[in-house]
């Protein structure tokens, strides 16, 4: 059945399993779609956007398609590469020319006038400071593990002393790399207050005590459609580093959990949040943090094909899906 319209925009890397999940749903829908990663910006794509009176238009160009930036049905914005200089460029004149296309074609991106965005990119970054996603879970009604945010080693040293054990987490997924350009994680890691130096001054870090859990879950929202997997297996505080040995099992959802999910959503403004909580063994539900731009086609196909669905239903047909 042939569909067509204006295409959906998906904006991010080559190598997202995640948005190829959802582009093959498009595709098998006839929704056309046109993939772009900003990174490529100008090497690659080509850009001519036009503003006056009578509205915003233009054209876009990737190597292989178009599009006419006054007619997208909808943006995917997943996780595209950072914006790029001309090798030739002296660091400098780079770093003038990164900032140009950042607010050139990255302003452009985010103003298309009446696209639908799962997320907008700029709700994305607002929702990405942890400081406010604490203070956002608390007002929402979750259960939020004491937390320290500090460069100070005597008030880390203390933190750590009163509310042990404590976990140390990265405040933000920041692309890290070797001696080799090898990619480093900063893993979830336990800290003693042994382990606090003068180092810590540099920067700041996060503590938060560790919640005594009997599993881990992740909840993943697509506007009211919520979708809440135990994750068993775990022999670590970071289930990342052990996929190969964890259990999913979909759960029911809290009433309570389920409003406070909603509220978290409507206060950044977001139609997408992947929440992660630590189940105690009281039942309660620990809040964690919602990374509004989260992975989930790991999960198997049971659980991931629903939410495939989901984000193609909300790209087609906007919210009112």
């Amino acid at each position: 059945m042939a569909v067509g319209g204006p295409p959906v925009l998906v904006v991010t890397r080559l190598d997202d399993a995640t948005a190829d999940e959802v582009i093959t749903e498009l595709n098998q829908r006839r929704v056309p779609v046109v993939r772009l990663d900003p990174g490529d910006f100008p090497c690659e794509v080509t850009l001519s956007g036009t503003f006056a009176s009578t509205g915003t238009g233009g054209i876009l160009a990737t190597a292989s398609r178009s599009v006419d930036l006054g007619n997208v049905r909808s943006v995917y914005w997943r996780r595209p590469t950072p914006y790029t200089a001309d090798l030739a460029m002296d660091e400098q004149t780079g770093r003038w020319a990164v900032e140009e296309a950042r607010y050139g074609l990255g302003g452009i991106l985010a103003a298309l006038p009446g696209a639908y965005y799962l997320n907008h990119p700029w709700r994305n970054r607002d929702a990405e400071y942890k400081p406010a996603q604490l203070t956002t879970a608390a007002a929402c009604g979750f259960t939020v593990p004491p937390t320290l945010i500090t460069n100070d080693p005597d008030r880390a040293r203390t933190f750590i002393a009163e509310h042990g054990p404590v976990i140390y987490k990265p405040l933000r997924e920041t692309q890290y790399t070797d001696d080799t350009g090898r990619a480093v994680t900063v893993w979830i890691e336990d800290v003693t207050p042994c382990q606090i130096d003068s180092r810590l001054r540099h920067t700041a870090h996060l503590f938060q005590q560790r919640v005594s859990k009997s599993a881990d879950i992740r909840l993943t929202a697509v506007g009211d459609h919520l979708t809440a997997v135990r994750i068993d297996g775990s022999p670590g505080v970071d289930w990342r580093r052990h996929y190969d040995r964890l259990a999913y099992t979909s759960v029911p959802i809290p009433l309570a959990i389920a409003r406070g999910v909603r509220a978290y959503l409507d206060a950044f403004g977001l139609s997408f949040g992947a929440f992660d909580f630590g189940l105690d063994r009281d039942g309660v539900w620990h809040w964690y943090e919602c990374n509004p731009n989260g992975q989930w086609a790991w999960f198997p196909d049971h659980i991931t094909a629903p939410l495939t669905r989901t984000i193609a239903d909300r790209l087609q047909h906007g919210a009112s899906a």
